[in-house]
Formats: structure tokens, sequence, C-alpha cells
């Protein structure tokens, strides 16, 4: 529903523009703005705008998603073209301002939560398109989420000013000759609109994107976004440009099944982009300079093997405590009646295979442990119910480490500790080392962002003189 919104006023535009043509009174600079306005809901949809700034049944860009960080809770602003609540009375010069280099018209620095500093990769053309879009093509919304409060010293916009030093590239997209332009096409939308190395890049002790570990995986929350390099083992080298398209199109192949934020970065997202664009994403991704980890020996997506234990069980008493439940009984009574006594799946290949499933070659389990604790969602449809209020943290532990030994990587672990801290949400018994590690880092960078204003201030004193 928050998708047909969006779109409503750019479509309105566009069919206004083929009726006028269809009576013979074309207007070149309507036809031009319902172009632009279309032209704009495309890169918007690419960059996945309406994920954080809608609200779970909230109005489309609205605002209002509170976005989980290790700093605390921000708050996702409303963009639409609201006078009051939004951004209608932003020019094209403060948007671009604020897509690109983070700064808001008041002139306040925004957190990187907002992923300018990939949005700074975006084109002149396309920043104006967007323009467009959101002025036009966006319906206004009288609503104004919350204000963002952190903590000291979490609080200090200023810190950002540092941070956009060390880690804000502001130089748009500049082709490499050196391909062609399939891969740069690729690269532009992999680092720029999709952002994908927001979620798929590891971040530092400023939390910025890791530069030597480009799209080598990381955490979002409770989940793991994985090694999307070309690596053959941890990453996607050993899968075909087809195979990625579809995966991005569809959400599934033999391979992998999408879930949490990547599922809904397909269904608001991926899917909607052309055919044409998800090969070039396919072709830069192949690409990628590789990063692995030692413990995979093999690819990810190759571990395991077709296994039946059922027959251990049958006849056999279950104990009443069901905290004493083992895997093939676990197995047997959540799993097996799906994806078949030996994990093969369905023949039609409906229901996957748990063999050769990346889900359970990875040595990180938190997927694994989120898919049977949650589910597997696409809009509009449930793929695999949750278990989360049937089955208790030893259970998903139990359930979850039998799935790895027998159809999986047998290093990888699950324990019921981790299913607990995933269940709650995430980590939290780093956060006191975390505070303290990004307390510093943002003392660091108001320092920085001092030094840089007293350089600004001084070299403006000094031009001032000269004239």
């Amino acid at each position: 529903m928050s998708r047909a919104v969006s779109g409503l006023f750019g479509r309105i535009a566009v069919a206004l523009a083929l009726a006028a043509t269809a009576y013979g009174v074309t207007s070149p600079v309507l036809a031009a703005d319902a172009e632009l306005i279309a032209r704009g809901e495309y890169i918007a949809t690419a960059s996945d705008c309406i994920a954080c700034h809608t609200a779970p049944g909230g109005a489309a860009m609205a605002g209002g998603l509170a976005l989980s960080t290790p700093i605390g809770a921000i708050m996702a602003t409303n963009i639409t073209p609201s006078k009051q609540n939004g951004i209608g009375n932003y020019t094209l010069k403060q948007f671009d301002a604020a897509v690109r280099k983070g700064v808001r018209a008041d002139g306040k620095l925004l957190y990187p939560a907002m992923p300018y500093t990939a949005y700074a990769l975006l084109s002149d053309d396309d920043v104006a398109a967007l323009y467009a879009y959101f002025m036009n093509g966006v319906a206004p919304v009288e609503t104004r989420p919350p204000e963002t409060k952190l903590p000291f010293p979490f609080d200090i916009r200023l810190s950002m000013a540092g941070w956009n030093l060390l880690f804000l590239d502001k130089r748009p997209f500049d082709p490499d000759p050196a391909h062609d332009t399939d891969w740069n096409r690729g690269a532009y939308l992999v680092r720029g609109p999709a952002h994908c190395g927001t979620c798929h890049t590891p971040r530092n002790l400023f939390m910025g994107e890791q530069a030597s570990s480009q799209m080598a995986g990381g955490d979002v929350g409770p989940w793991y976004a994985p090694n999307i390099t070309s690596d053959p083992n941890s990453g996607i080298g050993g899968w075909s440009v087809e195979e990625l398209v579809a995966y991005m199109r569809d959400g599934h192949v033999a391979k992998s099944q999408a879930a949490g934020p990547m599922a809904e970065a397909i269904d608001n997202s991926l899917r909607f982009m052309t055919e044409p664009d998800l090969k070039a994403m396919a072709v830069y991704l192949k690409t990628v300079p590789p990063v692995r980890d030692p413990a995979d020996t093999q690819p990810v997506f190759a571990w395991g093997r077709p296994s039946d234990d059922l027959a251990s069980i049958r006849g056999a008493a279950w104990p009443q405590d069901r905290d004493q439940m083992n895997g093939p009984q676990l197995y047997d009574a959540y799993c097996a009646s799906c994806h078949q006594v030996q994990g093969q799946g369905s023949f039609e290949g409906g229901l996957p295979s748990l063999v050769h499933n990346t889900a359970l070659g990875r040595q990180n389990t938190n997927n694994l442990v989120m898919v049977i604790l949650n589910g597997l969602h696409r809009q509009p449809d449930v793929l695999m119910p949750g278990f989360a209020r049937e089955l208790s943290d030893t259970q998903v532990a139990t359930l979850g480490s039998y799935l790895i030994q027998n159809f999986g990587n047998p290093a990888a672990k699950v324990t019921a500790a981790q299913v607990a801290t995933l269940r709650a949400g995430g980590s939290t018994s780093t956060w006191p080392v975390w505070a303290a590690r990004v307390g510093l880092a943002v003392a660091v960078l108001v320092l920085i962002g001092l030094i840089a204003l007293l350089l600004r201030w001084r070299g403006n004193r000094r031009l001032a003189t000269q004239h």
C-alpha cells in the first residue's frame, strides 16, 4: 500500500502528460516534468528511501521509524513535501546538501544512519530528479516525528563535522574507463543509490565503513549481512550473474533465501528495478575485491549432505521436559513436514533444501537463529512460520545445532545464550565497552570538527584581509 501511495502523484503526472499528447496539446515542459518525476521515483526506489522513512502502518515517507544504533535510537524524519513538518520548503540546493552532504536546511548535521556517504555518489541529474519526485510525486503528510534524542556525548552533532572529514567523500561517481558500461552502471548503483555497503561492510571504532573490508559482511541489529565480495568461499564468487539477479529480484535461489533486512530491501526496492540494472549490479559485485574468512575452507553453499536420523526416535517416548528433546525429535516436530526427512526440501523447489544452503554453511549463525525465531516473511506471504513462542532458547539451540551438524558446516555453533541475546534484539553485553569506545570517538571527532572550523575561520579571515 505504501508503495502505491508514494508513486501515486508521479503516475498522475505521467498520465496527464499522456492525456495532453492524445488531445494534441502536448506541453514540452509537462512531458519533461513527468519524465523527471518518474526518473526520481525510480532512483528513490533504488535508494530504498521508503524502508527507513516509513513507520509500520504509517504514511509513506512520513518518518517516525526508530532506527536502532549502538549509540541509541535515531528517528527517521518526515521527507514528504509538507511545508510544516517535512521538506516542502527545501530548495534544490538544500535538498542536495541533505542527500549528498548530510546537512539539513537549518545547517545542522545529520547522523550517518542516513547513508549520505553513499548518496554522495549520486549524479547532479539524479539528485534533481529525486527532488522533482519528492516535491511532486509524494503526498504531503502533516505529522512531525519525535526528535532524535541521544545521550551525551552522542547528542553533539558537531562531532559529525569531524566524522565527515574522515569518512565523507563528496565527489560524485566517476566512471572507470577501464571497465564497460554495465560494470560502471553496477558500481554506481551498488555503491551509490542501493548503498549495499551500509549493511554489508563492517564498521570501525568510529562506526565508519572499513575501507579495507568493503562488502565483507556486517551486523545489522540481530541479523548478519553476509560477505558479498568476489571470494568464492566466503563471498559470492561461486554465484553466477543469473543467480545474483534472481536472488535480488525474487529473494530466493537454490543456494539461499532472503530474510530479515535483506527481504525488506528486495520487497521495497530491488524487485522494482529493471533487469538490466540488476544485471549490472551483479556484474559489479562479481569484481569486488575478495575478502575471505580463513575458517571458510569451502564455499558456504557447499556444506552438507542428506541425512536421516528420524528412525532413531520412532517409538521412543518423548521427554516430559521439552528442553530435554533431542535434535531429531525437534526436527521431526517442526521441520520435517516441509523440508522432508533428509532435508532435501520439496521436489519442485518451492520449499528449499537445507543441504548446500548458505543459511547452514556460515560460521556466523545469527541468521539461522533469527529465521527459526521469526520465520521467513515476504510481502505478502509468510514462507516459513516463526517459532519464537513455541520453542525455548534451549530448544532453538538444540535444533540449530542439529541442523548444522547434519546439513551444514559442523564447525559452526548455536548456543542458548546466543539465542537469548538475539531474541532480545541483539547483543547488549558489550554496551559498556561500546559506550566507552564511541564516547572517546565522539570526543576525538568533536576536536577534529573544532580544528576544521578554526582552520576555515582563519582561512576566511585571511581572505578578508587580502581584499
